[in-house]
């Protein structure tokens, strides 16, 4: 009985941390669409990257769309406040492209991870 509670209490924890994550997501994807995914996109314009969890990176092109992409695979360090370290090679990020994540305080990155498609999303005309 009390092994019941305590597996309840740990996924009711797990479930409340991610809910803010979810608001996140949910406001800057809010009132947007999603597009055909791209292989890549170009740099110079966007802001970002905003690492929303550990499935998520959106980067906002001038405020008119934003683009969602994520890790292909596991890559255990990436959550909010971590920065990223990109190989950018021109001046486009792809697909398939490598990041680490460095956490705050800490100087040691990450292993390589990989960037995965970007969707783009658009706001409603």
């Amino acid at each position: 009985m009390i092994a019941r509670a305590v597996a309840a209490l740990a996924l009711a924890g797990t479930i409340g941390a991610a809910a803010p994550e979810r608001d996140d997501l949910a406001k800057a994807l809010a009132g947007r669409v999603p597009g055909e995914p791209q292989s890549c996109i170009t740099l110079g314009s966007n802001d970002g990257p905003q690492i929303i969890d550990a499935h998520t990176i959106l980067y906002r092109h001038s405020g008119k769309r934003v683009w969602r992409t994520g890790p292909i695979g596991a890559c255990p360090s990436l959550r909010p406040l971590n920065t990223l370290v990109i190989e950018v090679w021109g001046g486009q990020l792809c697909m398939n492209d490598r990041f680490r994540v460095v956490t705050p305080g800490l100087s040691i990155p990450s292993g390589y991870c990989r960037f995965d498609s970007f969707t783009p999303y658009d706001k409603i005309r």
